[in-house]
């Protein structure tokens, strides 16, 4: 197997999206684009996307990454909307595109039309989060855009299988798809719902943190295996377990929580950047397959397909964000009234990605009796297309239309408050529980020592009502950013002078390794990440 062309992609994709951070230009599209011009470069090797690395190797971790990060309160108290979106949304796109693809391509039959449907269908995991992160939507549309693409793709895959038992005539019926349906989504939850107990439960008894993460690095590939190996959504089995193991993070040490959180950041940046420049990779790929269609015909196909693919997903967000509010006074009265805005933006976030391109690139090239599969090229070809023309026009204007409703962001300075009374009342339990463990004599300190672990408690308290606060009109810092800055600095000289002890000689190599994890740990509780 020649390795030279995979590490180019990881490689170069991690440049590109390195570079994406210095630039308004959210990563997702630079790669894309970086991806379109690279594949017509003399002598970069072919990408050919197979479905069968994509959807068992690289969903599953980024699915669980998005699912530990995500919480679960917040994802049920917004379980209507998520729902109504992520399987709802899903179907509908389904029945429309498809319909939609059968009258606009004379010569594709409609049980394979209702396949493309079930591709294109569901948004992408990880395209419109990123662009909501970084332009500071509110967290309601926020964690339904979240909620939905952590469950969309099982619904399409789903639907995809059904829409492709009928093309290929393997007698689908309604029923039977239905059915189908059902036994996926509810095997893929119970799946992940006798996996989720035990896993945690190895995970809080490993004693090392090295073990503990070489288990976290498995879980997503072992339950989405275990899942599609009883015929159930290993989607939603991910999801399930990533959604239980993120809300009970707390009870794993903290040594392999900062560890998971390197590594998964590092595992997901890379697997990210690689999709999305696999995506520009495939042009060549789908052209050369376009075979009969001239160009001017497919860009009318392409176009009006994406014309139906965004329009489609405004015709399902307005009626599934103010119908159940007419009929339900109980609704009404728990949910504020929802603005046009809101479900503007979700519906302009529709972007398709990956998942789109690896189901497509999963038709089969014959049906029964050996005929060719219906427009299978051009298939490739629109959804292509879709997934290009969604990135590209909506991931731009997504950040200035945002900013032209003036939606408003997050309250900094109402959670900044919330952080600070949680943190006075942990401070106040805190400082309790030394009380009482100092009156016994077995935990005896001398009083430095013990003024010590107050005084710690006390600058954890008053840092974050500090952010509150005034701030230096010189350097604009408050505080706390001061004293984490100078102890940063001084742990920088530290650091350097035992370098430069080991550099004379007068310390070894496993000496200093062990003095700079110690400083690395104070520095990482001295000055954390404000996030």
């Amino acid at each position: 197997m020649d390795v030279l062309p995979l590490l180019l992609l990881v490689a170069g994709s991690a440049a590109v999206a390195g570079l994406a951070r210095r630039t308004p230009v959210p990563a997702p599209l630079l790669l894309v684009a970086a991806g379109l011009v690279v594949s017509y470069v003399p002598g970069v090797p072919g990408y050919e996307l197979d479905p069968e690395i994509v959807l068992p190797l690289v969903l599953p971790p980024l699915l669980y990454t998005a699912a530990t990060d995500s919480s679960y309160l917040d994802l049920r108290a917004h379980m209507r909307p998520i729902a109504l979106l992520s399987v709802g949304y899903v179907l509908f796109a389904t029945l429309a595109v498809g319909w939609a693809a059968y009258l606009i391509v004379p010569s594709l039959p409609l049980p394979a039309a209702l396949v493309f449907g079930a591709v294109v269908a569901p948004p992408d995991a990880v395209a419109a989060t990123a662009v909501a992160r970084r332009v500071g939507l509110p967290s309601r549309i926020t964690t339904i855009l979240q909620g939905e693409s952590l469950v969309n793709d099982a619904t399409a895959i789903t639907a995809y299988k059904v829409a492709l038992a009928a093309a290929v005539g393997e007698g689908a019926t309604w029923a039977g798809g239905i059915r189908e349906f059902l036994l996926a989504a509810v095997g893929g939850v119970v799946v992940g719902l006798v996996l989720m107990v035990p896993i945690h439960w190895l995970r809080t008894h490993l004693n090392e943190a090295l073990l503990q993460n070489t288990l976290s690095l498995l879980i997503p590939f072992v339950a989405y295996g275990i899942a599609e190996q009883v015929h159930a959504s290993g989607v939603l089995a991910v999801v399930v377990v990533a959604l239980y193991l993120g809300h009970r993070a707390w009870e794993v040490d903290f040594a392999t929580r900062l560890q998971e959180e390197a590594v998964w950041k590092m595992v997901a940046f890379v697997l990210e950047s690689a999709v999305f420049a696999l995506i520009g990779l495939q042009l060549p790929v789908v052209l050369k397959g376009l075979g009969q269609y001239h160009g001017a015909q497919a860009a009318w196909y392409a176009v009006a397909v994406f014309l139906v693919v965004v329009a489609a997903r405004f015709l399902w967000v307005y009626p599934a964000t103010f119908l159940p509010r007419l009929l339900s006074a109980r609704i009404r009265a728990r949910e504020g009234a929802p603005t046009w805005k809101g479900p503007f933006v979700i519906g302009w976030a529709g972007m398709r990605g990956v998942v789109s391109l690896a189901i497509a690139f999963s038709i089969p090239l014959t049906v029964h009796g050996g005929a060719s599969f219906p427009d299978r090229n051009l298939l490739l070809f629109l959804t292509f297309t879709t997934v290009i023309g969604t990135l590209v026009v909506q991931g731009l204007t997504l950040p200035p239309l945002i900013r032209l409703l003036k939606l408003p962001g997050r309250d900094v300075q109402a959670e900044t408050l919330a952080e600070a009374n949680a943190q006075a009342q942990a401070s106040r339990v805190a400082e309790e529980r030394l009380d009482a463990l100092l009156t016994d004599e077995r935990n005896a300190l001398p009083p430095p020592l013990a003024d010590r672990l107050r005084s710690v408690l006390e600058r954890r308290r008053n840092a974050v009502w500090e952010r509150l606060g005034a701030v230096n009109p010189v350097t604009g810092e408050t505080a706390d950013d001061t004293y984490r800055r100078l102890s940063r600095e001084m742990i920088s000289a530290e650091r350097e002078m035992f370098v430069k002890l080991r550099d004379h000689r007068y310390i070894d190599d496993e000496m200093l390794r062990t003095l700079l994890r110690r400083l690395d740990l104070e520095e990482a509780a001295a000055y954390r990440e404000a996030a």
